[in-house]
């Protein structure tokens, strides 16, 4: 026994030894760099769709290496890119975070506003309309908000993205900087709410041209036409296209400079073409390198916001093969992040989640030819016939202020001046819309003021309700219809292709794991909080993710 004592006592001293002799590496109590990686207009499926075609050190390493939730989903109706940005960064639901959607109307000012307009803050950089943003109609704290507080300020926090909305709705009120493109310039640039002049080295990126860069490129197939077998055929008839062309490859110094007058070119087109994402890329490198994040022994958060996805999926739709081009330069892009983080700051010292701001809806032509129900929600002409039928119910009147994102907006000034009952109008509309093809259905304001629903459409219906910024009326599309506008398909439901969108954890403790239990997107904002040890966002609705804490 006493040998057997002394055996045991010295092979616990020869592993002790020989795993310190190894240098074993025991992460930090809290990550030094958390990254958000979330990218707009990509669905669940597409991720499993190409996983094969992903390369080993990109979305698979993502894949293959972290934590990856498969039914990751938003719980609300109007899944827009800002509230999926918003819900992310708050924890909560566009109930309570404020940003309900994109756009929403504001009855006293008789306008409808962008959810980040701000016309008391002037443009840092670019050009003066592009600089007039700020997260001042966000009514919620952020993780970034809440880490930077409880570091007292120390916390370097940075976000960036092509769309203004994305990358301050991702940060918050309170971060070091907020980076955006600007159209006219082709540059990047901020507002006065975060900085009062671009930093020498942003000024230094911006002057190296890369726009130019790329747009004086062609968008042509990344790999060999059969990687894209089960795409639909490169040129067809359900595609909107550039200008109705729609197949590859694609000229952009051509159409970036196309019929331009006084101009030099059209920035804008940088957005459309997967190059905006690795112009994000680019300048993500540069800003970590810049800005020394994650250098120092407080936790540092820069979110990054792909946005060329949804500009493509518009026009292109999500089964084509423009879209699974984006989605496999994406990989390459997510690929040299990741290597300069390992390279340079280490996998063990940083926390990255990858995710999804929405996802998208097939177009529906193409569901029509395989027979399945779908079409288009023909907006315009259904307000027209509202407005003759509330002019003969109520007499000649300007009743109907304007239609946004299936929500109706009614003139309440002029049905107080009439002394009509809101309540009574507002179902009267409601009625008359669910006649239309493909409603679904269609709720006056009222029903959600007083009720609590548990689940279900209607639950989601609530999530996105907010009284000073929803609209009266609040209409739901079948399955496979969208409304009809510019591009061929849309999001904005709380059906699945909307909602369902993937989530993957990866480095510092993160282990390998598959999770197949339903899980809100609120969860993030909970789950950094707890992992890095900060106050969850003063609104946080959502609940830490179990199998990440240790």
């Amino acid at each position: 026994m006493i040998f057997k004592g002394i055996l045991t006592a010295n092979l616990l001293c020869y592993l002790i030894l020989n795993v310190s002799g190894q240098g074993a590496y025991i992460p930090p109590e809290k990550p030094k760099l958390v990254i958000g990686i979330v990218v707009e207009q990509l669905r669940y499926d597409q991720l499993e769709k190409f996983r094969d075609r992903f390369s080993e050190n990109g979305i698979r390493r993502l894949l293959n290496e972290g934590t990856y939730f498969k039914n990751a989903s938003y719980n609300y109706m109007l899944t827009q890119s800002a509230p999926g940005h918003a819900t992310i960064a708050t924890g909560t639901e566009p109930a309570f975070h404020g940003i309900t959607s994109d756009n929403w109307y504001l009855p006293l000012r008789n306008e409808m506003i962008y959810c980040t307009q701000d016309n008391t803050v002037n443009p840092v950089g670019g050009s003066f309309e592009a600089g007039l943003h700020s997260p001042v109609n966000m009514l919620a704290s952020t993780f970034s908000d809440e880490l930077k507080m409880a570091t007292n300020g120390k916390a370097k926090v940075f976000s960036i993205g092509l769309k203004e909305s994305s990358a301050i709705l991702s940060a918050g009120h309170s971060a070091n900087g907020v980076y955006w493109y600007d159209n006219t310039t082709g540059t990047w640039m901020s507002s006065t709410w975060y900085m009062d002049s671009l930093s020498a080295w942003v000024n230094d990126f911006n002057a190296m041209r890369l726009s130019d860069s790329y747009l004086n490129s062609s968008w042509s197939l990344l790999r060999q036409k059969e990687d894209y077998a089960d795409c639909l055929p490169d040129s067809n008839s359900f595609e909107a296209g550039f200008g109705g062309v729609s197949f590859f490859p694609y000229d952009l110094k051509k159409m970036s400079s196309k019929g331009l007058i006084n101009v030099k070119r059209d920035y804008s087109i940088l957005r459309e073409t997967p190059f905006g994402n690795s112009f994000t890329k680019d300048f993500a490198i540069r800003l970590i390198r810049e800005e020394k994040l994650g250098r120092h022994d407080m936790t540092d958060f820069l979110a990054i916001c792909f946005s060329s996805t949804d500009y493509i999926g518009h026009r292109f739709g999500p089964s084509s093969v423009e879209t699974g081009d984006a989605i496999l330069r994406l990989d390459k892009d997510i690929e040299q992040i990741l290597n300069f983080l390992n390279d340079s700051i280490g996998k063990r010292n940083v926390l990255i989640y990858f995710t999804a701001a929405h996802g998208v809806s097939e177009i529906p032509a193409v569901l029509e030819k395989n027979r399945i129900p779908a079409g288009y929600f023909k907006q315009t002409e259904a307000m027209q016939l509202l407005k003759s039928y509330l002019n003969a119910a109520y007499g000649q009147g300007d009743w109907v202020k304007g239609y946004y994102e299936k929500q109706i907006f009614l003139n309440r000034i002029l049905i107080e001046d009439a002394k009509i009952t809101l309540e009574d109008i507002q179902k009267k509309v409601s009625r008359f819309m669910v006649q239309f093809s493909g409603v679904a259905s269609a709720y006056p304001y009222t029903a959600f003021e007083t009720n609590d629903f548990s689940n279900g459409n209607l639950k989601r219906i609530m999530n996105s309700f907010t009284p000073q910024r929803s609209g009266d009326v609040i209409i739901t599309l079948n399955p496979g219809w969208v409304e009809k506008n510019d591009y061929v398909t849309d999001y904005n439901s709380p059906y699945e292709y909307d909602s369902h969108v993937p989530l993957i954890w990866y480095g510092w403790t993160v282990n390998r794991a598959t999770v197949t239990r339903k899980v809100n997107l609120t969860d993030i904002a909970a789950t950094l909080s707890s992992l890095c040890k900060v106050p969850y966002p003063d609104a946080c609705t959502g609940e830490p993710l179990i199998e990440l804490m240790r």
